[in-house]
């Protein structure tokens, strides 16, 4: 059976669609939801993409976070369903308390737009399994909000259970705290970005690389062993 993953859209998307692409190279079935839909259609993982919700100029995410589709998400991601956020699907999980943390402006105060290098710290997530801890990939970054911050004990917490799955390199592009670039829950199935792995997935798109097409093959084989 081809397994189905969810991407939610909310009104601000703007990666939807280019999920949906990434997930389908990876030979799974992208299913599109709404966000005020509670249905999740029987899916085997969901993922939040990236754009600009509305709300966000409130706090990025703030709104998102209580569309009618969230209140499912939150309920079978606690449950062990794999959730992914990428980008605004990273605020919209801090804000459902799903990860820890917040998403603030970047430092510089400016939009940023750029291939970023990344650390993988840790390929034993749901999402991250094809990937090789220490290894360092190429991932399009595009965010205006994304300082990643969380007090002392929870950053010292993160680095101690090896929930920080993502550091940037070279260059800290919003001056997130310990260059952390994504985290993950303690159980592991959802996990938070703010590069945009669905950019890199083919050569002939975007950077020329396929470093994140392992997110999407990673769930799939994750998916399967279960």
């Amino acid at each position: 059976m081809t397994a189905r993953i969810g991407v939610v859209t909310f009104p601000g998307s703007l990666d939807d669609r280019d999920t949906q692409r990434a997930i389908r190279l990876a030979g799974a079935e992208p299913v599109a939801l709404w966000h005020k839909d509670k249905d999740l259609g029987q899916v085997d993982a969901v993922v939040l993409p990236g754009g600009f919700s509305y709300g966000d100029y409130l706090r990025a995410g703030a709104i998102s976070r209580f569309s009618p589709v969230m209140e499912s998400v939150i309920e079978q991601a606690k449950s062990g369903m794999p959730v992914l956020g990428i980008c605004n699907g990273f605020q919209i999980l801090t804000e459902a308390h799903l990860l820890p943390g917040a998403m603030l402006g970047n430092n510089h105060l400016h939009f940023i737009c750029r291939d970023q290098k990344l650390r993988v710290e840790n390929a034993d997530t749901a999402w991250t399994v094809d990937y090789e801890a220490g290894q360092e990939i190429h991932i399009p970054l595009k965010n205006m909000d994304g300082r990643y911050v969380a007090d002392e004990h929870t950053l010292d917490e993160l680095e101690a259970e090896g929930r920080v799955v993502f550091r940037y390199r070279d260059f800290n592009p919003n001056g997130s705290l310990r260059d952390i670039a994504g985290i993950s829950n303690a159980a592991g199935n959802v996990v938070g970005l703010m590069p945009h792995p669905e950019h890199a997935v083919e050569p002939l798109i975007g950077s020329g690389r396929t470093d994140g097409l392992p997110f999407f093959t990673s769930i799939l084989k994750k998916l399967v062993n279960v």
